[in-house]
């Protein structure tokens, strides 16, 4: 009983202290959180979660956040599965805005109040996204998954700002622009899940600055080369032969140095809780990852343990999963194996 006792205690300031770290007084103005209103609703956004009053703003593994309606009240049908246009408009009426969205024939109306001399706030929390595992599209996946991060974390300093960010995440966001990591090359998701850009195989100049510190730190001369060569000669033939030689073997160091350095910046977030229960039963699948993990080390393979979670606040259909990604050499490739852990 007293060792129940302990760990209980233990579990909730484990707790307490992830609850600090969230709810940290992230300060967005209201005119930005108007802003950030008429964002969404410019892109046919409006998935609203009551009786909370909070609309989806940002919602990805580092990040979710939400514009939240003070003293708010509803008329008219909300339809929370429709997918479409919208038509809406925001005025300020006997002491209270008005927030008229058109859904199709549906119409609904918000009020809401000034609470504090504030009426819109936006509620943001902060993730660990370093160890975070998507498995849906197969092939080297190590740098799928580095291109997922990258590109989430670019979300969070375009859509939120770099007050959200840490310096180095700020460096490491601009890789998003490098073609030879980036969807071009290796996407993370299926194709009809990819927003194309313009110019997509044109780099900046920032990406390449920030690969050439890495190279530099990792001391990959050939890379370093290939760099100075790809500042002048970019392109999709360019970008796509730089590719290729991200999962050959003697590049393995500048891999996992970026790898590396992106997780110790997603570690200063805390990981998702889903309550005291949910919480044991995931560390069990994360212990039994690491047991698995220690087993291949002895063997001299290398893994890692990475993990398939739900949002916290606006629940999706995700399941919690966690998996173990196992390197493998192909000749002068680096592949990996993944394995789910039941």
């Amino acid at each position: 009983m007293e060792t129940e006792k302990n760990t209980e205690n233990v579990w909730k300031a484990e707790q307490k202290n992830k609850e600090n770290v969230e709810n940290q007084a992230y300060q967005i103005s209201q005119e930005r959180a108007l802003e950030m209103l008429k964002e969404l609703l410019e892109q046919d956004q409006f998935e609203l979660l009551l009786p909370e009053y909070k609309l989806v703003y940002m919602m990805n593994d580092a990040v979710e956040s939400f514009l939240v309606f003070h003293g708010a009240r509803m008329t008219g049908i909300y339809q929370d599965d429709y997918e479409g246009p919208l038509d809406a408009s925001v005025t300020y009426e006997n002491g209270e805005y008005v927030l008229v969205v058109h859904q199709d024939d549906s119409v609904v109306t918000l009020f809401y109040q000034s609470l504090f001399y504030q009426s819109l706030s936006v509620e943001v929390h902060l993730y660990n996204y370093g160890e975070i595992g998507h498995f849906w599209v197969e092939g080297y996946e190590y740098l799928r998954q580095l291109e997922y991060r990258i590109a989430i974390l670019r979300d969070k300093l375009e859509y939120l700002g770099p007050e959200f960010c840490t310096p180095t995440e700020q460096k490491l966001a601009m890789l998003e622009q490098f073609p030879p990591l980036n969807y071009c090359c290796y996407p993370a998701v299926p194709d009809q899940y990819i927003v194309p850009k313009d110019n997509p195989w044109q780099p900046s100049e920032e990406a390449i600055t920030v690969m050439e510190e890495f190279a530099e730190e990792a001391d990959d001369k050939s890379m370093i080369k290939l760099l100075k060569y790809y500042r002048k000669h970019h392109g999709m033939r360019m970008s796509r032969y730089i590719a290729v030689k991200l999962h050959q073997t003697k590049h393995v160091r500048f891999i996992e140095l970026l790898t590396e350095k992106l997780k110790q910046e997603a570690a200063n977030y805390p990981n998702r809780s889903f309550g005291k229960e949910a919480d044991e039963r995931h560390q069990e699948l994360i212990s039994q990852a690491k047991k698995e993990q220690a087993e291949l080390y002895q063997q001299g393979i290398k893994s890692e343990v990475l993990r398939e979670e739900p949002f916290v606040i606006a629940q999706d259909e995700l399941d919690y999963k966690v998996y173990l990604m196992i390197y493998k050499w192909q000749g002068k490739n680096r592949g990996v194996n993944v394995r789910r852990i039941n």
